[in-house]
């Protein structure tokens, strides 16, 4: 049997609240305190409660807080990343991608188009501005064989095979 959906929202009863901020903190201490044992890694939690008696709360302890504070001050900025320059850059990566794999893309389509054309089919589909771009694409093919006779025959010449 599954849990029924909770609406995240604020509880507006201070009994139903404050029942529910014990069992989350206990929840969350306890996952925290799983991650450092099972990751190896120093972590800490701070709650400020809400209330003009609370005190703020610090798992493991106040000690320990201050301490992986202090080290996280000290780490140099550019280590330092929010959420918004994080996903600035994230969105630049993945244009950069997308820019890349539709240049690919329209390379392989334009060669799919030659050799179309080679195998007898024609042009009669292609439109104008793709005709520019297909006739770049051939010279870079024509200069890529160009490249590779001149290696071979470069090649066969060296190995002292020529023939005279």
């Amino acid at each position: 049997m599954t849990r029924k959906k909770i609406k995240l929202a604020y509880i507006t009863n201070d009994a139903a609240r404050n029942a529910t901020y014990k069992k989350r903190k206990k929840g969350l201490v306890k996952k925290l305190s799983e991650l450092t044992t099972l990751c190896g890694v120093e972590a800490c939690v701070v709650l400020n409660p809400s209330g003009s008696d609370s005190q703020p709360e610090a798992w493991p302890s106040d000690a320990t807080a201050r301490s992986l504070f202090s080290e996280y001050k000290t780490l140099p900025v550019k280590r330092m990343v929010n959420q918004e320059s994080f996903l600035e850059q994230s969105v630049s990566k993945a244009t950069e991608r997308l820019k890349k794999l539709r240049e690919e893309n329209r390379r392989k389509e334009l060669t799919k188009v030659m050799l179309q054309n080679l195998g007898g089919k024609g042009l009669h589909n292609v439109k104008n501005e793709d005709l520019d771009e297909l006739e770049w694409l051939v010279d870079e093919n024509l200069k890529d064989i160009d490249k590779r006779i001149h290696a071979l025959d470069k090649a066969y010449v060296s190995g002292g095979k020529q023939e005279d």
